[in-house]
């Protein structure tokens, strides 16, 4: 920019007004980001009036309109800019038609090459700062939305436990002073439930803080831990069958926290909802998918409100999120059934975009012979869909 003011000042026999001229063609610049199409108007404007007087080329008279194309080739729309470049390449076209003009045909078709070229370097650029923005924002809202899936599993993990330690915790006041031993199996299983439900909420907190870098996340439950988890429930003095069916086969992680988290919802339920019953916990291993079912014979959920208040349908998104079905009800014999089935991940993304499949029934749960895993503390009931 100072170069061509100095350019023009110095110029031998230069008058004011073409001084005057050679400043405007340059110094509107310094207002470039704040009125794009208003600066490249004005140096347009200067730009034909200093080329008419001086006959010049665009290295004299076209360097402010060569980057002022370029800025509304950035911040404006494609249609604006390409109506700024048409501009800015029918400045020179009076010097070319001037009888007394230098510029040639070869140097005004230069000329507009250049500015084009300088027109698709700022489109280029426009559309790289918007294709980064868009990914810094999708990776943004990828956050946002795991933090909101993880922050759901704040409701499961927190409710089954509060269940198991408000329980265990009004057994050892019930047997305080007769049986002392129950007393102190029950607080310990409380202290036991009470530190691992701390432990949940620590790593959901982590996760839904903002700063990323301190996230450290040791790792969700899957199916390995359904053991551990009957066992606890066990523990506050329900019956519960955990029956495991068909060869286990690789699960995606997603998949597998999903049928973990069905399980304890639905052993939850049983627990606040259903009185005294008997749960029995189907896990059949297919070809392709992995089968559940949560069957017990209390007195069942009350159906005022609906089931949404129950976790039914946060456990239905998790099966649909995963391209896999999901049931529950009363059962026509008494009690409560969940079923679901979800894909192991052969053959699915684990995006939530596998492919719907047939109901439950087919070769699933009640089709297989049973391997049965803990029995402790329950009674078998394997005739039972």
């Amino acid at each position: 920019m100072a170069l061509t003011i100095a350019n023009v000042v110095v110029r031998p026999g230069a008058g004011w007004i073409v001084i005057l001229l050679g400043i405007l063609t340059v110094a509107p610049l310094a207002l470039r980001q704040v009125a794009p199409v208003a600066v490249m108007v004005l140096i347009a404007c200067a730009v034909t009036a200093y080329s008419i007087l001086e006959s010049a080329e665009l290295p004299n008279a076209g360097i402010g309109l060569l980057l002022a194309v370029f800025t509304v080739g950035t911040m404006r729309s494609t249609r604006i800019a390409g109506t700024m470049w048409l501009l800015s390449a029918l400045c020179f076209v009076p010097s070319f038609l001037s009888p007394t003009g230098n510029l040639t045909l070869a140097k005004l078709i230069e000329t507009t090459l250049v500015l084009l070229s300088a027109w698709v370097l700022g489109e280029s650029t426009k559309r790289w700062v918007r294709r980064v923005r868009e990914e810094a924002e999708h990776a943004r809202r990828a956050a946002a939305d795991e933090r909101v899936r993880i922050a759901r599993e704040l409701h499961d993990v927190v409710a089954h436990h509060m269940s198991v330690i408000t329980l265990q915790a009004g057994l050892a006041n019930y047997v305080f002073t007769s049986d002392r031993e129950m007393a102190r199996t029950a607080v310990t299983t409380v202290e036991a439930t009470s530190r691992e439900a701390l432990m949940e909420m620590r790593r959901l907190f982590d996760v839904l803080r903002l700063d990323d870098d301190q996230v450290d996340l040791s790792p969700q439950p899957g199916l390995d831990g359904l053991q551990g988890l009957v066992e606890r429930v066990r523990a506050t003095g329900l019956t519960v069958d955990l029956v495991v069916t068909g060869k286990p086969k690789a699960v995606s992680p997603g998949v597998a926290i999903s049928v973990y988290r069905i399980v304890q919802e639905s052993l939850t339920n049983v627990l606040k909802h259903a009185g005294p019953a008997s749960v029995r916990v189907e896990i059949v291993h297919r070809a392709r998918y992995l089968d559940v079912k949560i069957t017990d014979d209390g007195l069942g959920l009350r159906a005022e409100g609906g089931l949404s208040s129950y976790g039914i349908d946060g456990m239905r998104e998790r099966a649909h999120l995963y391209g896999g079905t999901f049931d529950a009800g009363p059962r026509p014999e008494g009690g409560f059934s969940v079923v679901a089935s979800l894909p192991t991940g052969r053959g699915h993304d684990d995006s939530g975009t596998g492919s719907r499949r047939p109901a439950v029934g087919q070769g699933g749960i009640g089709g297989a012979t049973e391997r049965r895993s803990g029995d402790r503390g329950g009674r078998g009931r394997g005739e039972r869909s």
